[in-house]
Formats: C-alpha cells, sequence, structure tokens
C-alpha cells in the first residue's frame, strides 16, 4: 500500500509579500479530539518504503527521440539522480514569443480543431496547450505515453489562432516547448468536451466537478512558504500523458518536478464526475534542507464575506473562492476555520495525528449570497485532500494574506509533517484530491454544521454603550442537534486563548432547526485570541468544532 514515509538516506513569485513575514503563529493545541502538538524532532514510525538508490550520473532528464520505454519508476529513479547534483539552469524562451506583451498574449487562442485525440473515435479526453510569452517564459515539455512508450508532444504556431495580435507570428515555427496545458472531457454534456482541468505555472494545476467553474487551486509541493529565508516555487518541467482509449474513464498524467532544493517524481489519475477525483503520488528527493516543506498545498481567494465582510464600498455581500478551513479526524471530529482577510499576515497551525481529511471549502452555494452574475462564486469548487496510509503526526498550516484584490489568491494551506525534510531525504505521499461542490469530507456527515459566522462589537444592540468585547454569533444547523427541543440539554464547550470570556449563550432560533451560539470575549494585551467552540450533551458531540482567529485591526 502507498504510504508517506520517512525516506532512506541515500521565476514567477506567487507572493512575494510572504518573504520575511511571520506574525501571528497560532499553534491551536485542538484538545479535544486528542490531537497532539507536533514538536520538532517528532518520529515518524511508519514504516518506511524503500526506494532503491540509483548510481549518480550526468545523463539529462528528457525523453531521448523517437521514442523511449517510460514507467513511473523510470522517472523515480531520473528525478533521484537529478537531485544528487547542482540545479539545472533553467530554459528560456526566445524569439517573437519574448515579444509578446499581455495584450497580444490574451489574443492568442489555441486552435480547437487541432486538440490533441480529436481524431481518435470516441475519445474521453481532449488536450490542448498553453502558449508561451508574457509571464510564461520557461517551457514546459510534453509527451505522450502509447503502450508504454514516450514519445515528445510538438507544438508550432500552426496550433494557434493570432488574430488581432500585433506581434509577427512566423509560419509553422516549432515551440520550445508550451506553458502548460488543459484538458477537456464531456464533462457536463454528452455531446460538448469541456474543461476538466489545466495545468499551468510552477507546479499549480486547477481541477472542476460537474457544474463548477475554476477557483482555487491546487499545487504539487511548497517549499519554505512565509519562512524567513525565502519561499522556492518548484516547477513542473515535463509532463508524459497516457493517450486515452475508446471507454477509458481516467487520464493518467506524470510529471517531473524540479526546485533548487527538491526534485519530485508524480503520478496522477484524474476520474472526472460530480465530484471529481485526483489520485496522486509524489515520490520526492532532497537535494537540501529545507525549513519547512508543505504537503498537497492548496491555493485559495478571500476578499470578504461572513465573518469578515470588509470596508469594500461593493455591492456584492460577499467574494470569495473559500470561505472555510476544515479539518477531520480519524476519531469523527470535524474543525471548521471561517476566513479572512486579514489585517497583518495571519498564521495558523492545526496540529494533527494521522488526518482523515483537510481542505479548502465553498459552503455558502446561493447566487444570492454573492450577487455576482459574472463570477458566480456560488459554483467555485471546494478542494478537500484525502491522505492515504499514515501520515503520522504533523500540522494543518493556514496562511491569510492582507489583500485588496479579487484577482489575488491570498489563502494557502498545506500539511507540515511532524518530521523536517533534510538533505538525502527520499520521501513518499500518496492522497486524493476531491474537487466539487460538495465533496465528501467539506461538512461533518452527523454532526451539526457551521453554517455561518459573524463578528462584531460587544455589548446590547442598539444600546450606546461602550464594550471591549468582541462579539461572535455561529449558527449550527441540521443533525441531532436539528431535531431536539428548545428545553433539551445542551451546552457550548468554548474556549479563549488570548483573552476572557465573558459570555457564551445557546439558544434556538425559533421557526428553524438552527441553534445560535453568542460568544462574547476581551483580547488581552497582545492583540490577538484564538477561540474553539462546539455543541456537546447527552455524552457526545453535537457539532463541529468551530475554530477562529481575532486579530485586532
Amino acid at each position: 500500500m502507498a504510504k508517506a514515509i520517512r525516506g532512506i538516506h541515500t521565476g514567477t513569485t506567487r507572493r512575494e509579500v510572504l518573504t520575511g513575514l511571520m506574525t501571528t503563529a497560532a499553534a491551536w493545541p485542538l484538545g479535544w479530539a486528542g490531537m497532539a502538538r507536533a514538536q520538532d524532532g517528532v518520529q515518524d514510525d511508519t514504516v518506511p518504503t524503500e526506494i532503491a538508490p540509483a548510481e549518480p550520473t550526468e545523463t539529462p532528464l528528457e525523453v531521448e527521440s523517437p521514442t523511449t520505454p517510460f514507467s513511473f519508476d523510470w522517472l523515480t529513479e531520473r528525478m533521484r539522480t537529478a537531485a544528487s547534483g547542482d540545479p539545472e539552469p533553467r530554459e528560456q524562451i526566445d524569439g517573437f514569443l519574448t515579444k509578446l506583451d499581455y495584450d497580444d498574449y490574451q489574443r492568442v487562442r489555441f486552435n480547437r480543431d487541432r486538440n490533441r485525440w480529436a481524431d481518435v473515435e470516441n475519445a474521453p479526453f481532449h488536450l490542448n496547450a498553453f502558449h508561451l510569452g508574457w509571464l510564461f517564459n520557461e517551457p514546459v515539455h510534453l509527451y505522450q505515453i502509447e503502450n508504454g512508450e514516450a514519445v515528445p508532444m510538438p507544438f508550432s504556431t500552426a496550433d494557434f489562432d493570432y488574430s488581432d495580435v500585433k506581434t509577427e507570428v512566423p509560419a509553422n515555427f516549432e515551440m520550445a516547448g508550451v506553458a502548460g496545458f488543459r484538458v477537456m472531457t464531456p464533462l457536463n454534456r454528452a455531446d460538448l468536451y469541456d474543461e476538466l482541468g489545466a495545468f499551468l505555472g510552477a507546479s499549480y494545476f486547477r481541477i472542476l466537478g460537474r457544474d463548477t467553474l475554476y477557483g482555487l487551486s491546487a499545487r504539487g509541493l511548497a517549499v519554505n512558504t512565509g519562512m524567513s529565508n525565502g519561499e522556492e516555487f518548484p516547477r513542473f518541467t515535463e509532463f508524459w500523458i497516457e493517450k486515452p482509449v475508446e471507454g477509458a474513464e481516467d487520464l493518467v498524467i506524470y510529471a517531473a518536478l524540479r526546485s533548487e532544493s527538491v526534485t519530485g517524481a508524480y503520478r496522477f489519475v484524474l476520474h472526472p464526475g460530480d465530484t471529481t477525483v485526483v489520485d496522486v503520488t509524489a515520490r520526492l528527493f532532497m537535494r537540501r534542507d529545507v525549513q519547512q516543506l508543505g504537503v498537497a498545498p492548496l491555493t485559495s481567494m478571500f476578499l470578504f464575506g461572513g465573518a469578515d465582510p470588509g470596508a469594500f464600498g461593493d455591492f456584492r455581500p460577499a467574494v470569495h473562492d473559500s470561505d472555510h478551513l476544515v479539518l477531520n479526524t480519524r476519531g469523527g471530529d470535524t474543525f471548521v476555520r471561517p476566513l479572512v482577510n486579514p489585517a497583518r499576515l495571519g498564521n495558523s497551525y492545526l496540529s494533527a495525528q494521522d488526518p482523515q481529511s483537510f481542505g479548502l471549502i465553498q459552503r455558502e452555494r446561493d447566487f444570492d449570497q454573492y450577487l455576482d452574475a459574472q463570477a458566480h462564486y456560488e459554483r467555485r469548487p471546494s478542494l478537500i485532500v484525502e491522505p492515504v496510509g499514515d501520515w503520522g503526526a504533523g500540522s494543518v498550516r493556514l496562511l491569510e494574506i492582507p489583500s485588496d484584490l479579487e484577482g489575488n489568491d491570498n489563502i494557502v494551506a498545506y500539511w507540515v509533517p511532524g518530521s523536517p525534510a533534510r538533505a538525502g531525504d527520499a520521501l513518499e505521499f500518496t492522497y486524493r484530491l476531491h474537487w466539487g461542490l460538495a465533496p465528501a469530507g467539506d461538512r461533518s456527515v452527523e454532526r451539526a454544521r457551521i453554517l455561518r459566522t459573524r463578528v462584531g462589537k460587544g455589548g446590547v444592540a442598539g444600546v450606546n454603550e461602550t464594550s471591549d468585547a468582541i462579539k461572535f454569533v455561529i449558527d449550527f444547523e441540521g443533525g441531532t442537534l436539528g431535531e431536539l427541543p428548545a428545553d433539551a440539554d445542551i451546552e457550548p464547550k468554548v474556549t479563549v486563548l488570548r483573552g476572557e470570556l465573558t459570555q457564551a449563550i445557546l439558544s434556538p432560533v425559533s421557526g428553524t432547526d438552527l441553534w445560535r451560539l453568542v460568544i462574547e470575549a476581551v483580547p488581552g494585551s497582545q492583540g490577538s485570541m484564538e477561540l474553539q467552540a462546539a455543541l456537546s450533551g447527552y455524552g457526545r458531540t453535537l457539532s463541529e468544532t468551530w475554530l477562529y482567529q481575532w486579530v485586532s485591526e
């Protein structure tokens, strides 16, 4: 069985604002779920999977022409070998590709008549490419696998439509590579190949479930995100894609990942559906020590809405691709953290022992909650990471970056293993990514879910009085809780760190199946508080567990 292991010893910056910024760091104990705080030096008791070492060689990582036998183990050994030497120089574009500005680049379109595999009868998938140029100045190389043999997948200017492009474009110019690629399949209609996913930029990729629109992204790996010595951005430099056959339900993609401190061999298996599932295997080889390795990283956008309405003067009540972080434990607890757009960098760690799943979710699903007729944020997918095998001790890290534009991805979440990654380590992580409107794990199955959170000034509404307290209003919906009478013996369990709890009142909302918890707390001198709340009764927990980090303006 695939495992997350401790190994055998043998461009474009996304967020420069992260570099050197470390302000409010909260290590939440989460004691109610029996979750242990990850400490430096924690030993992973997972049985290692040994990946046999290869002899160092200077052979470059490339597929020989015209065909080369291909396997995941072949790619694994190539990437192990690459990690034994210095990083290779980054390949750059030249010629007319360097002259494409923003306006020109936006006008370039792939000629859909030249989609790869469109000539295959009843092909379940089509593929085309993103053009090089503008911000995308490092070529990515694609190869097709058929009958176990890999052959280059070339692209030229004949594959693209350059209508209205000002820059002179040579005819039939053979590209050095592409910027990335997109995959199409009959996801929403049997007669239409619409987009299933795209791999574009560093190690970023986005996938769609049925009836969703592009929103948050996943990445292959995060390295030193928000750490003092600056973030690395590993890149997928080559992809090998299995040519689909008639009737195939999955698409298999392999990728080579390179960075200054790490190399990697990746395998992705895409299963389209209402919730599209991507099985991921990542084999990593550490060239150098890193401060922090981020596994299964997710990147999203939260501008305002819900608990953080902001002051944007916008007619829309909310603008976000995701509105909560969720963490599910093996013991059945679901921890839910509303996202915010903080005044300064927010940084939290949710400690866990072999989590069942975690992810960034979009809970608000009604158009009226956004009123955006173009962006349709109600259709942005949630994304749940499901570890396969025992991931041991570690933490889910959440970074919330101040932002004033909805085009900025300012939310980052990923798994931090309990043991540091050191030079010479070989690591393997296997997990599933669930993309959709309501993937399993985005809410508790049996317990009342957290419907909404609102935050305001403490005290009695409508009364002119001064209060240092902050008021938090949390509505719980469904589960056994929704079936209980108003006089049911239910108790709120509330904890406040770096502040004083002054009030916690729970009551049913008349005419609904909602229960409302109103918390008031006075922050301490540090200007931030960590809060946790859940509802219990009759010897068990009746709700998801609410987490919140409040930071003063």
